[in-house]
Order: structure tokens, then C-alpha cells, then sequence
């Protein structure tokens, strides 16, 4: 019965496509892509700030999982995706983030050397309920400024993100919801690497 229908559709379909075409009609179908595979987090992960912007990133993995502006985000197969939660519930996001652009591709190597930019850097493992519940006031209020400039010692501030109007990056965050169709593929200098014993790329 499931054969005969589908065969009926596409009959269907066969036969309306060149008058569709013929009308000038843009026909665009579509493949959803697949979510990425959930993270075996064995309890909910730490996180650090990054430095001179308000991104977390979560270290202790080889793949790399931020939270920014209430989400989750993960790079994955060349596509960048996003979660209300740290571990699964994965949806596509159309284009690279705006505040990937801010992160450096080596924090890695300044995270296992505490150090950040040639500055010492005490930074702080952050619980992820904390982090939910906060995070929103911390970017307000310029918390992590005020914390001995984000426990970077002798740290001159000054980035151009954090120089970006804080409405503007929310806005256009928000212009860019997420779609299930085939987008443009979205690059990124990281790729998806499996899950290991904690060493990330360099």
C-alpha cells in the first residue's frame, strides 16, 4: 500500500513539474540535515570564559562546545548548530555565529598554560547552573571586567567585541533562526573531532 501511494505521488509530481516550470514557478526541495550525535557528558560540564568577551566554552572535551546569549552551540561536519541544553536537542543554525569570530583559535593552548596572550590567567571553572542562571546580568553589568578583567593579570582590555553594541549582536543573532533546509555551508577553521581524554587542537 506504501508503494502504491508513493508511486501515485510521484506520478503526481512528474507530471506537474514542467508546468510549474514552464510558469516560471521556483520549485526548491529541500533535505533536512541531521542533528549531531548527543555528548556523553558524564555529569553537566564546567565551563571557563573566554577573555574579553562573554562566551563560555566548555574545556575538557576535544570537541568544542560553547555557550553564549542562553545557548549552546557546537560546530559539527561543517555546520554550526545550537541547544537550549549542553548535551542534545541540537538545532541547525544557518551561518557561523557572530561571536566565533572573537574567539581565538588557539584558546586551547592558553587554557592548559594559564595563560592568556603572554598574561598569567587564573580563570574560573564555572558550574553550568550557574552559568544559566547569571549569565544574562554578567554581560549587563560588565561582570567579568570588574573581576580583575576576566583573571587575566595585567591585561590591557581593548577588542572589538566587546566595543559591538550588545542589542545589535542579540538582533542580528535573532534575524538568523535556525532552518531545517540546505543552507550555504557554513566554514569553520574547527573541525568536529570525537569525543577523547581532553586534548584539543592546536
Amino acid at each position: 500500500m506504501k508503494k502504491l501511494l508513493f508511486g501515485t505521488v510521484l506520478l503526481i509530481l512528474i507530471s506537474v513539474y514542467p508546468f510549474l516550470t514552464t510558469a516560471g514557478v521556483d520549485i526548491n526541495i529541500s533535505i533536512p540535515l541531521p542533528p549531531p550525535p548527543p555528548l556523553p557528558f558524564a555529569a553537566p560540564p564546567e565551563v571557563v570564559v573566554i577573555p574579553e568577551t562573554y562566551v563560555y566554552v566548555v574545556p575538557d572535551i576535544d570537541v568544542d562546545v560553547f555557550f553564549y546569549n542562553g545557548w549552546w552551540w557546537r560546530p559539527w561536519k561543517g555546520y554550526w548548530y545550537r541547544s537550549r541544553h549542553y548535551s542534545s536537542g541540537w538545532i541547525h543554525y544557518q551561518q557561523v555565529p557572530l561571536f566565533y569570530r572573537g574567539i581565538p583559535s588557539g584558546w586551547r593552548n592558553y587554557y592548559r598554560e594559564h595563560r592568556w596572550r603572554g598574561h598569567p590567567w587564573h580563570y574560573q571553572r564555572i558550574p553550568q547552573h550557574k552559568i544559566h542562571k547569571n549569565w544574562r546580568d554578567w554581560e549587563k553589568n560588565r561582570y567579568w571586567e570588574k573581576q580583575n578583567t576576566w583573571g587575566v593579570k595585567g591585561l590591557k582590555h581593548k577588542t572589538h567585541y566587546q566595543h559591538q553594541d550588545s542589542k545589535a549582536r542579540q538582533k542580528s543573532q535573532k534575524a538568523s533562526e535556525p532552518q531545517h533546509s540546505q543552507p550555504e555551508h557554513g566554514k569553520s577553521e574547527r573541525g568536529e573531532k570525537q569525543m577523547g581524554n581532553g586534548h584539543g587542537h592546536h
